[in-house]
This record gives structure tokens, sequence and C-alpha cells, in this order.
């Protein structure tokens, strides 16, 4: 039986347009706004090596959690895509191709897999409980690892046919960010429900929910 989906809190903010053209362009603002959500937080970062420590994490769960699966893997893919062809959007204004074939190519890879996973989530009312936003954030937390930690494993730093290796990877590109991702996520997790409370209060966008979901054109 297919599980009950229910549209994200934007849809209830910025409600679906009848008119084709213009939900396509209220659907690419929103993956556009979301990508430079995503390249503003990376900005927030502090220098470890391999991988920084930043604020790109907390920009994709909210990301995923806000517009949902589609447009926001859309949004984490424009994110890549602009940034691997050479616009300074990565951490600390770096961009090109040599960013994602180095140690932290995977992250970023795993960024879209978990918008949309967050995302197909929140559809489905995730974001609208606290307990469940913390699971839904905890499996985007996991799938961001599953992608960067095995990247940067097999990365070969010295160009020399040595990988990084799979201790180093957990020690440096896991272990230290335990604390600051638990952080992230409860912020993350009280966010979502917190609006969705704020929205029934006010009764912003009520008649939109009432009337039922509707697929956007992205």
């Amino acid at each position: 039986m297919q599980a009950a989906r229910y549209g994200t809190i934007i849809d209830r903010v910025i409600p679906h347009s009848a008119s084709r053209s213009s939900e396509l362009v209220r659907d690419l603002v929103l993956v556009v706004c979301g990508g430079a959500l995503v390249a503003g937080l990376a900005q927030i970062s502090i220098p470890w090596y391999p991988v920084p420590f930043t604020g790109q994490t907390l920009g994709v769960l909210l990301v995923g959690g806000v517009l949902g699966s589609k447009k926001g893997a859309l949004a984490l893919a424009l994110y890549f895509i602009v940034g691997a062809l050479g616009a300074p959007i990565f951490t600390e204004q770096s961009g090109g191709w040599d960013i994602i074939s180095g140690a932290t190519g995977g992250y970023i890879i795993g960024f879209i897999v978990a918008a949309a996973a967050v995302g197909w989530l929140a559809e489905r009312g995730a974001d609208r409980r606290v307990m469940s936003m913390i699971g839904a954030l905890l499996l985007g937390n996991i799938l961001i690892y599953a992608f960067g930690v095995p990247w940067l494993a097999t990365w070969d730093p010295a160009g020399d046919g040595v990988a990084f290796g799979w201790a180093q990877a957990y020690k440096t590109g896991v272990q230290p960010f335990i604390l600051g991702d638990l952080v992230k996520l409860a912020f993350a997790a009280a966010l979502l429900p917190a609006g969705w409370a704020l929205l029934q209060k006010t009764g912003v966008g009520k008649k939109n929910e009432e009337d039922g979901p509707k697929a956007g054109l992205l």
C-alpha cells in the first residue's frame, strides 16, 4: 500500500499554481534558492584536514525537508554541477572538478541522495513531529557518510597509488563530526515541526493544505 503524501512546509507557505508556467517558475526558483542556501552555509567553515567542518550538512537536511524529494535532490544536483564547473560555491569559495575528485567529493554526491531521502519522508509527514524528523535526518546523515567515507578511504592524496585508508577515513572524516552533526540534526529536527506548529496557529496556507497536495513540475 502506498504511503500517503502530505506535501512539505513549502507547499503550505508558497501554494502551487494552476498555471503550468507559473508552477515551473516557482519550482525553479525554489531549486535555485535551495542550492544557494547550501552554498552559503558551505562558507561557514573551520579548517580540518582533509574534510573541513562546515554548515553544509545543515543546509542539505533543511533543503530536503523543506523542498521535498525531487526539488531537494535537484537543488543539491545543481549545487554539485555548478561547483564542479568551477563556480566558487564549495567550502572556502572553492570550485572545480578537483574538489569532486578529491577528499570531499563523496560527501557532495551523498548530499543529493540525502536530500532526496529526507524530502521523501518529509512529504509523508515526518517533518511535522520532532521524533519522526530526527529519524529522517539521521537517515540523511547516514547516507552522506555512506557515500563520503568510502570515497575518502579510496582517495589517493599523494597521487602515488596509496589510498588514504579506512582507518584514517573514519578518524578524520567521521569521528570529529559526530557531535556537530548531532547538534545540527537536533536544530533541524526542532525547526521544521516548530514551523508547522506556527503555520497551524496562524492559519497561513491552510486552505491550500485542505485542498490536498499537488505535484509540482519538478
